[in-house]
Formats: structure tokens, sequence, C-alpha cells
């Protein structure tokens, strides 16, 4: 569990607030999506969060030190099989709080977090150094024929390709089969 902040705890002692958070990880893991104070939010998203990466990591170590913070094998279970596979991709970022105003009854700030669950978009890197590189870095393939052992003869010429001639690029080729129309 992260380290709480410094100051008066969520619900009591530590103790409570662990159990608080648990059960409200748990919650989220159930529903997709509850609402809370935008501080139990706050505090819960860390816990949650790294409850989700441990899930994608999948291992019998990961699934029983999720156990040992539930306690709910049902919620852990869900958490594992439906939740984990449709965050695989999501490298971070696994929920969102959405303030939504403030409690009728003490005004107290409220928030809905839930999870994410869209399937994410892979960015394309680019930076103006990558793009510039990129190029010169990745010259486009130049197709070469296919050397030959008998001399090809060029039209309207006398001129013979040799081997040397056929892996020279296509530039010099062309160059050489003009210097010898020239003569």
């Amino acid at each position: 569990m992260p380290k709480p902040t410094k100051g008066p705890r969520l619900g009591g002692g530590p103790a409570h607030e662990r159990l608080l958070l648990a059960n409200l990880a748990a919650a989220l893991f159930t529903h997709r999506s509850i609402q809370t104070t935008e501080t139990k939010a706050k505090r819960l998203r860390p816990l949650a969060e790294r409850l989700i990466t441990f899930a994608k990591r999948g291992d019998l170590h990961a699934r029983r030190r999720v156990l040992g913070i539930i306690g709910d094998r049902e919620v852990v279970h869900v958490l594992f099989t439906e939740i984990a596979p449709l965050v695989a991709e999501r490298e971070g970022g696994y929920t969102r709080i959405v303030k939504i105003g403030n409690r009728k009854g003490d005004n107290a700030p409220m928030a809905v977090i839930e999870l994410v669950l869209e399937p994410v978009t892979p960015k394309v890197k680019s930076s103006k150094k990558s793009d510039a590189a990129a190029p010169a870095a990745t010259p486009a393939p130049v197709e070469e024929a296919p050397a030959d052992e008998t001399p090809v003869a060029v039209e309207d010429a006398d001129v013979e390709v040799s081997d040397t001639d056929a892996e020279a690029p296509e530039g010099a080729a062309e160059a050489a089969a003009e210097d010898a129309e020239a003569k």
C-alpha cells in the first residue's frame, strides 16, 4: 500500500484506513465505478492501480498479494479474469476520477472513480529529431537486378554489362550506357 499522507487518516487509525481502502477497491472492481468523496477517491487511486498491475502480472504470487489486501476471493477472481485482460495493453492510468459537485447533506466534495476499460490506441512516437533522422537512418530499399554471368547487350550499342556494373547503383549504370552511346 502506498505510504499515506501526513495528517489525519481517513477513518481513524491506519488499520481502519487500510480496511476502508480495501473495501472501496473491492467495490470498484465489482461495480467498475463508485461514487465517493474526492479525498477517498484520490487515496484509492494508487492502491487500485497497484492491484490492477498485480492482476496484469497474473502469477500465483501476485494473486496471493492481492488476496492479502482485498480478502474476497470472488472480487480477486473478477480482477484477474475480467479486468486484467481488458487493460493488458494499457501501461498505466487504469482509473479515472470525475468530480461531480458537493454532497447535499454536509457539502462534501464528491467524485466518481471508475475503471478505464476502453481499448488503448497506440500513439505514434514522432518528434522533430526522430522525423529528421528516420529517413537518413533507414534508406529506401534499392532493387538490384540479379547478377548474370553472361554478358548482356544493350540495344543500339555494343556495350557489355559485367557483374560489377550490375551491382553498381542505377545511376552509374545509366551513365555508363550513355557514355557508350556517345562513343
